[in-house]
């Protein structure tokens, strides 16, 4: 007698359909559809974002240290940003080398970022924190339209 609450693998294989590999073209057709964002067209609209911030913080208020700030933001996530897609640039031929290369330039992406923070009050004088916060929140979220424009 079958215990009622073990599972039976037999029901749900049988109703799957049998595995079909694609075609050449099949494949092609598939890639071309879920075709990815190229990561430096995110970078590129990261820093075009980030001068529109600086830009507008500066005009909104008519004070430069407010649009240099932001600008510095901006530049503390396009800046690791653009490191991370030229670590990532070359292809791995196994999927553990990728994710370990992933994993380091991600590292690194991280490091620059918070060096950048951390150097802000020496390097931007005299510094806004708002408007640097702004600047880079504005093109954190830019990451987000990358997957916008992937499911068009």
């Amino acid at each position: 007698m079958r215990n009622a609450n073990t599972w039976d693998d037999s029901a749900a294989v049988a109703d799957d359909p049998p595995f079909k590999p694609l075609t050449r073209e099949q494949a092609q057709a598939l890639h071309d559809r879920l075709a990815s964002v190229s990561p430096w067209q995110v970078v590129l609209v990261q820093a075009v974002a980030g001068v529109v911030c600086a830009a507008l913080a500066w005009a909104l208020t008519q004070r430069g240290d407010i649009g240099v700030s932001a600008l510095y933001g901006a530049a503390a996530s396009v800046v690791p940003s653009a490191l991370l897609a030229r670590g990532m640039r070359r292809r791995s031929a196994n999927a553990v080398t990728a994710a370990a290369g992933f994993l380091i330039w991600e590292m690194v992406k991280i490091g620059v970022a918070v060096a950048m923070l951390l150097l802000a009050p020496r390097i931007v004088q005299p510094l806004n924190w708002p408007a640097l916060l702004a600047g880079l929140v504005v093109c954190i979220k830019v990451n987000w339209l990358a997957l916008l424009w992937r499911r068009r």
